[in-house]
């Protein structure tokens, strides 16, 4: 039998190969490394490192803004400690007056302590109130963050089924109005009352949403233009009910309705002393709603199926036009439910601006928190703490309120654009890992086919070097000259007529046609060329 080193086969190459297959490559990643590489491909460290870059460009706005700051940099040269320190304290103390005013107050749990202590308290008459005093603006930030979460999860279903749903601010409106009407015109019992509050607004939500859904599946009308008009009608419609007797009562001098009854008022979780209200569990129920929504129940699969591809869904059976429906009727159900909250347990009262910028502010904490509940609670938070620490910033530094703006804004930006984080950060390669290589590639290829271009043109000089010493010009070739059938002796064996002669057919002259050529190593240098 003969083996595979007798004849000359490669292994694996030729009848009866049967080696083995090659090993594995052995990978050199170590599991750290492994880790580090999802980190940089996962979206925390893209939101993360993108409130870092927002953080710095609104830290080169609070500098701007700051009138000792330009003072210290008019004498930078002579004196740079001083502008240096400038911009240090102003830049801390801007962003610590925003952590004091929307996570923990330091200063006032001091205060509140030390009072305390000099009036003879100890233990826990002095920990608890002054606990509750550096806790405040946690508690305000969970209040703000509350109706914003519940209409996040609204914005979520649209998204994720593939409709973008303008209209929260109008379904956040009707659903506020509907709530509040029936809180400060009807008298029921304490839970009863509260129950049918809600239930209203959730209905009066679902209907602005469905009319929206239903211009999109019967008459195909774009959901971003009818939502968004929408919007305005509410609220237009909410200026006129507060300038009737149904809405203001016998307070018809001020847009402003009654307030709602105690009967229908959500529930203060820490007395009368804050403003945190039981909608805080109903924000955390709204999230769960949406996890089993969108990925347990059978409606949400077919939403998800409809949102990635409408014509898959349709041939598998499921309706676009009565999906499109259901959708913007769910997600106004949930939006008009984040109305009836904000009435019921933080505003207790209808007013011309009672929607806020909560309706807009939603769209951008699901895009923020990538349509899932976890996500939507998480920026939900985070923008209520830039909200009310804002505000405190403006109040004890001086810093404006737009600032905070700016800073969402830009956040928003960064998030949109993941290449871009990865790139101010170093990480390019994660978004194209095989761009390297193909530089490297192409850059030896063209090397390679530089080498190849000179060798040949070596290669030609050195023929026609040769032929000139052997007394042929360069490029001619002669033939041994023949006698003609009528005796004539012809020329070289170059033109038509002498193949003619000789009976055989008439064909181009290699060194004629078009990119040929007589010269060696021509071809395979055109060859590389056009490779290159």
């Amino acid at each position: 039998m003969s083996t595979s080193a007798e004849t000359g086969s490669a292994p694996g190459i030729g009848a009866g190969g049967t080696d083995a297959p090659p090993p594995p490559e052995q990978s050199a990643e170590t599991a750290l490394a492994r880790t580090l590489q999802k980190i940089a491909r996962g979206d925390v460290l893209v939101v993360v490192m993108s409130f870092v870059f927002a953080f710095l460009i609104g830290s080169v706005l609070i500098v701007i803004a700051d009138q000792e700051v330009r003072e210290t940099l008019g004498y930078f040269i002579d004196r740079p400690t001083d502008a240096l320190t400038a911009i240090w304290q102003s830049v801390t103390q801007a962003y610590g007056a925003m952590f004091r005013g929307a996570i923990f107050d330091g200063p006032g749990f001091s205060r509140v302590a030390e009072d305390l202590r000099e009036a003879g308290g100890t233990g826990t008459y002095v920990l608890l109130p002054a606990l509750a005093m550096g806790l405040r603006p946690l508690t305000e930030t969970l209040t703000v963050g509350t109706p914003l979460i519940i209409a996040a999860a609204g914005m979520a279903v649209s998204f994720r089924a593939g409709l973008f749903n303008i209209g929260g601010t109008g379904q956040l409106i009707v659903g506020a109005m509907a709530a509040g009407y029936i809180g400060f015109s009807v008298d029921l019992p304490i839970v009863l009352h509260l129950v049918v509050c809600l239930i209203a607004g959730v209905l009066a939500g679902g209907l602005w949403g469905g009319i929206a859904g239903f211009l999109k599946a019967r008459f195909g009308a774009n959901e971003v233009i009818s939502t968004i008009m929408l919007n305005w009608i509410a609220t237009y419609l909410l200026f006129f009910a507060l300038k009737t007797a149904a809405f203001t009562g016998a307070n018809q001098s001020q847009p402003t309705s009654p307030s709602v009854g105690e009967n229908a008022a959500l529930p203060l979780l820490l007395g009368t002393g804050f403003r945190l209200h039981a909608g805080l569990f109903i924000a955390a129920g709204a999230a769960v709603l949406l996890w089993w929504l969108m990925s347990r129940s059978t409606i949400g699969f077919h939403f998800r199926a409809v949102g990635s591809n409408p014509r898959a869904a349709q041939v598998a059976g499921i309706s676009p036009a009565r999906t499109a429906f259901l959708v913007l009727a769910v997600a106004g159900a949930l939006v008009g439910l984040a109305g009836a909250v904000h009435v019921l347990g933080t505003e207790r009262r209808l007013t011309e601006g009672v929607a806020g910028n909560i309706g807009f502010d939603a769209i951008t904490v699901a895009l923020l928190g990538r349509s899932g509940p976890v996500g939507i609670v998480l920026a939900g938070l985070l923008f209520a703490a830039l909200s009310t620490g804002g505000r405190f910033m403006e109040t004890n530094q001086g810093v404006p309120l737009d600032l905070v703006q700016v800073i969402q804004v830009l956040v928003v930006l960064f998030i949109a654009a993941p290449p871009l984080v990865r790139t101010l950060i170093g990480l390019r390669r994660i978004d194209n890992p095989g761009a390297g290589a193909r530089v490297r590639r192409a850059r030896r290829a063209r090397t390679g086919a530089e080498k190849g271009a000179v060798a040949s043109g070596a290669a030609a000089v050195a023929a026609e070097a040769s032929a000139a010493s052997s007394g042929t010009g360069a490029g001619e070739t002669t033939a041994p000259a023949t006698t003609a059938p009528d005796g004539s002796v012809p020329g070289p064996r170059t033109g038509s007529a002498y193949e003619t002669a000789q009976g055989e057919p008439p064909g181009p002259d290699p060194a004629e046609e078009p990119g040929g050529s007589s010269e060696p190593g021509q071809d395979s240098t055109d060859a590389q060329e056009e490779e290159r």
